[in-house]
């Protein structure tokens, strides 16, 4: 099967969707940037579909987001990319109080097919202002789903399922997975939400990973695999809906679990997650589950404070090795 990159993955996507439905939109800041837009997840879109179809925005998050909002309640299937999480603040009132309510006040007559791309900065001197990874907070509204895509066959995957479903979706992206590369079929598909996939099976620690974790979760799987360690690794792929059977079916056989989660520790997905699987399984632990997290501060702007601040596959490994020295 032909390699693209994460970036081309979403690309082809939104190619794809508007090939395959003239309903579907591209709205956003530069989005008709030809030779470079949004990270090159855009290029070629305005040469194809004409300025109709994919509309530039200035720096106004509210007036756009509201605009996909009335887009779609007519009918359109508009797909609005906001480049940091940190500036879609400006548009929560849209996104909480009309996106994620619209099914539910209209007792399900009608449909918000809005489709959020947001990218997640990381690394390279991103600062606090254009590094925040908050899907925790949108997971936590009722009636919004949240997908956070590992690999390019995912991304493009979930991007096609997203645009062509009936629900508003906050799709994430990590900037640090753009230059990814793996294998991408070439027709249209839909990888379905709430279902995770085993990225690797293991029978000691149940490792589940999100988003941009992924790489770092199966490098650590890896070199804990030369120490004669299994490491289950669990992509949910997507945290609302989130796929408990698959966790739960990992921890029965591992009774270990550790969750890697690039957001904030306190009320966070990992702690999340924790909870559930707690509930489910009861005191069958044979060790504590951990939080692996970003810790509870700020990005920092200097690049060793940031080598610092970011979990790696060190960091992985570290947690791994006490938690079975306590089991």
């Amino acid at each position: 099967m032909r390699e693209l990159t994460y970036a081309q993955a979403i690309q082809e996507a939104q190619f794809q969707a508007m090939e395959l439905c003239p309903n579907v939109l591209l709205l956003g800041q530069l989005v008709n940037y030809s030779k470079a837009g949004i990270f090159g997840t855009t290029s070629g879109l305005i040469e194809r579909f004409g300025s109709d179809r994919v509309q530039d925005f200035p720096v106004a998050e509210s007036l756009m987001t509201t605009v996909a909002v009335g887009a779609a309640a007519a009918g359109m299937r508009p797909i609005l990319v906001h480049q940091r999480q940190d500036f879609m603040f400006y548009s929560f009132d849209a996104i909480a109080n009309w996106m994620a309510l619209w099914r539910f006040k209209s007792g399900g007559k009608s449909t918000m097919p809005v489709v959020i791309r947001t990218v997640v900065g990381k690394g390279w001197g991103q600062g606090p202002q254009h590094s925040k990874s908050v899907h925790a907070w949108f997971a936590h509204l009722p009636g919004l789903q949240v997908a956070m895509p590992a690999t390019p066959h995912d991304a493009k995957g979930l991007l096609l399922e997203a645009i062509l479903g009936e629900n508003p979706v906050l799709f994430i992206e990590h900037r640090s997975l753009f230059s990814m590369k793996g294998p991408v079929p070439e027709l249209a598909y839909r990888v379905r939400f709430g279902r995770a996939v085993v990225r690797k099976a293991g029978t000691d620690v149940t490792l589940v990973a999100l988003g941009g974790m992924i790489p770092a979760a199966m490098r650590a799987a890896q070199l804990m695999h030369t120490s004669g360690i299994n490491v289950e690794v669990i992509d949910p792929r997507t945290i609302a809906p989130l796929d408990e059977q698959t966790i739960f079916e990992s921890i029965h056989r591992t009774r270990r679990l550790i969750v890697a989660d690039p957001g904030w520790r306190n009320m966070g997905t990992a702690a999340e997650i924790i909870a559930t699987a707690s509930e489910h399984i009861g005191n069958r632990w044979l060790s504590p589950p951990v939080r692996l997290t970003l810790p509870q501060s700020h990005t920092p702007m200097s690049k060793p404070l940031e080598a610092i601040y970011y979990p790696d596959e060190g960091a992985i490994t570290a947690a791994i090795n006490k938690m079975l020295q306590i089991s």
